[in-house]
């Protein structure tokens, strides 16, 4: 589908697999929350360190797919509002993200998401960004609302 542009729209569900490749999650379902401006991704023990053996500043992290810490170089310190109204910092990270076949890359922020159902939220920035539409109807098995944490 074109848009008045132009422009290949791609149409998501409001619950999508996707991977990100660069933290070594595969195949998992993300919420796409048009509500949310900004995207998000689960992680713990996020800490910006100076690494010991060149004293570069380095963000360090573990995502709930690995027991592995990762380490970026590049990142960034953003406030960010949160869904009850409170400005709080978090560390934003760029990485590739893969949806429905395809890979763009994406600013994602990292956050402890172990109170919500999915480890993944992509919002609407990245939406407009790649001109995609969220049809509700798409992916509807994937939506088990009310169901369990992370």
């Amino acid at each position: 589908m074109k848009d008045m542009n132009g422009a290949t729209t791609i149409t998501v569900g409001s619950f999508e697999y996707v991977s990100l490749p660069g933290l070594k999650m595969d195949n998992i379902i993300a919420k796409i929350d048009t509500g949310a401006y900004s995207g998000a991704v689960h992680c713990t023990d996020i800490k910006a360190v100076r690494r010991q053996s060149d004293g570069k500043r380095v963000l360090r992290f573990k995502t709930s797919s690995q027991d592995e810490v990762f380490e970026f170089e590049d990142f960034k310190t953003v406030k960010v509002r949160s869904s009850n109204g409170q400005q709080i910092k978090r560390y934003l990270i760029e990485t590739d993200i893969i949806i429905k076949h395809k890979k763009y890359t994406i600013r994602i922020s990292l956050t402890d998401r172990s109170d919500m159902q999915r480890e993944v939220l992509i919002g609407r920035r990245f939406l407009r960004g790649h001109n995609m539409l969220v049809d509700v109807r798409i992916n509807q098995e994937l939506d088990n609302d009310g169901g369990g944490k992370i």
